[in-house]
């Protein structure tokens, strides 16, 4: 039959079934789809179809509780599984107008989901958003499949310096689905481009709303809804913040007077730092809530030779908890350390090594790197990946370094890259190579740096610098040129082409192919990748072919930006093999 379970929107919580997990909602991709509650007390299904077929937001079912689905770009409710169907909005267009659903470039910069619905606590009220991409330009590309011809996809896809799409957050009473209200963008930022960051229930008569001007350069506003709009300046990026239960305060992870993020308890009265990390050695989960008459450490009694990487998950009422540990003393060939760089300060790096090193032999390295703004690659985390059989089986080892524009170290090394996207994360990526080569045991004519979207990127930027310490590099779905991207990712760190034009001019790996000359590069592509194109991929082969450059290419028909399924074991295969001649 071919049934997928989707847990989704519910006026509890987005992430679980009902307490009980008696009845959930499950979707049948079959050609005539349809979506049933499922009764798992009986094990038959609840009821009879509740949903039209193809729904494109389909939430878990609560018996007791509203439920809210989007089908055809519109939102409806039903007061209960058995009641009649609602329709809340009339106006969805698919690429023109959205609603309870994210446009492209929401889903993947600023909500990483595809939902754009929020219940109040009680579901008395739900929250939706409306998106408009009436004037957002287009990408097309092929999709090839089976046919005799090929298809084209069209996607509303806003790059850097180009039409957004507008939004608008609406707040409809369930009980009344024509009352609906809308809930007002700040002053300041209502005449000019913004976005919509977070929305948060307080509770059922007050809602948390972050917005941002279009280069996120302003601070976020928080405006509560109901008959007045109150609006806070806060000192952060936009992360959700979490509410008491009272309301009357909340949590936020945001950065002190020294540019570290800590967790922030955040009232009328005062902004408290809640828990303060003062050494990486000395990180620390605890509890804090209203249960507690104390703070509650959940990690410092956990060995530290086995958990050096701890998360919590804990459950709706905080009555119990699930603590993980990803320990790196379980791969004992990893090593994480500070190298102290003349340039500027002590940044971190972790080395996957082969077993039984001996440090008296030369072993070929590999740069794995991604080096995007505030990411992070050296860490305490165990995990397995193509690294660990470079290492295990070739006998090469596997480096990776956190430069400037890394995150976890401090604002000020995060906020290094700033309008400078190319730049310093490039140059501490060759510093790096050439300070590892001083550890004596690497080979300095058998070096290979490889990446993967933005780390794909790096790579080409590093290869092209000609700096001499690379002789290969892999770049894998790689940014060719920042005006390709989109806007809400590209303008973050580096505004928009016309406020910074001479730095997007300098970020470009095009205008560095003449250095490809000296190094062998491959270049790995998915002709659908609907994030990063394959535009991107196809300009630095044009410009590589236009210098009379030799390179190895590979392009993946119909995959997108992951590379899934049987591409995914085909591009390892494929990068191990170009590794190897690199290196033989």
């Amino acid at each position: 039959m071919g049934c997928e379970v989707v847990l989704h929107m519910t006026a509890v919580s987005p992430n679980a079934p009902s307490y009980s997990a008696a009845r959930v909602l499950f979707e049948c991709t079959v050609r005539a789809a349809h979506n049933y509650v499922w009764d798992f007390n009986a094990n038959v299904p609840f009821g009879v179809q509740l949903f039209p077929c193809a729904i494109q937001c389909p939430g878990v079912i609560l018996i007791s509780l509203p439920q809210a689905f989007v089908w055809k770009y519109n939102v409806y409710v039903k007061a209960s599984p058995n009641s009649p169907l609602q329709q809340v909005t009339t106006d969805g267009q698919m690429n023109v107008i959205l609603n309870g659903i994210p446009d492209w470039v929401y889903e993947e910069e600023m909500f990483s989901s595809n939902y754009a619905l929020w219940w109040s606590p009680t579901g008395k009220y739900l929250a939706f958003a409306k998106f408009n991409d009436t004037n957002v330009h287009t990408i097309e590309y092929p999709w090839y499949g089976e046919g005799q011809y090929p298809e084209t996809i069209y996607i509303p896809y806003p790059k850097s310096g180009t039409p957004n799409p507008t939004v608008r957050l609406l707040v409809v009473d369930t009980a009344n689905v024509s009352n609906i209200t809308e809930v007002v963008v700040p002053s300041a930022l209502r005449a000019r481009d913004h976005y919509l960051s977070t929305v948060t229930w307080v509770t059922d008569e007050r809602i948390a709303v972050q917005w941002q001007n279009r280069t996120q350069t302003i601070r976020p506003f928080f405006t509560l809804f109901k008959d007045v709009f109150y609006v806070f300046v806060l000192q952060f990026s936009p992360i959700e913040p979490v509410f008491r239960p009272d309301g009357s305060s909340y949590y936020l992870i945001m950065s002190d007077a020294k540019g570290f993020k800590h967790l922030h308890h955040i009232s009328e009265l005062c902004v408290c730092v809640c828990v303060r990390v003062l050494s990486p050695s000395s990180c620390r989960i605890s509890i804090e809530g209203s249960n507690y008459s104390q703070r509650v450490c959940l990690t410092c009694t956990l060995m530290e030779d086995r958990c050096k990487y701890n998360s919590a998950y804990f459950s709706h009422d905080g009555t119990y908890y699930r603590m993980g540990c990803s320990g790196a003393s379980f791969i004992h060939s990893s090593v994480v350390t500070q190298p102290k760089l003349s340039s500027f300060s002590e940044l971190w790096y972790q080395m996957t090594l082969p077993p039984n090193l001996d440090k008296s032999k030369k072993y070929p390295l590999l740069i794995d790197v991604y080096a995007g703004p505030c990411s992070q690659k050296s860490d305490f985390r165990f995990q397995t990946s193509w690294s660990t059989y470079l290492a295990s089986t070739e006998n090469i080892i596997v480096a990776s370094f956190d430069g400037r524009g890394s995150g976890f170290q401090g604002d000020d090394i995060m906020h290094a890259i700033y309008r400078h996207l190319g730049t310093y994360e490039v140059e501490d990526q060759i510093t790096a190579a050439r300070h590892l080569i001083d550890l004596g045991y690497i080979d300095k004519n058998k070096i290979a740096i490889w990446g993967w979207s933005y780390g794909g990127y790096v790579t080409s930027m590093v290869l092209g610098a000609g700096s001499g310490v690379f002789k290969c590099g892999m770049a894998v779905a790689p940014v060719s040129k920042w005006e390709y991207y989109d806007s809400i990712y590209t303008e973050r760190y580096m505004l928009t082409p016309s406020e910074n034009q001479a730095l997007y001019d300098n970020s470009t790996v095009t205008s560095r192919a003449k250095n490809f000359k000296s190094v062998q590069y491959l270049l790995v592509h998915g002709t659908a990748d609907d994030n990063v194109h394959f535009q991107q991929a196809a300009q630095i082969s044009k410009a590589l072919v236009d210098q009379q450059i030799d390179f190895d290419s590979m392009w993946y028909t119909d995959k997108d930006h992951g590379l899934g399924g049987s591409a995914n074991q085909h591009v390892y295969t494929h990068l191990s093999h170009f590794l190897k001649d690199c290196f033989a």
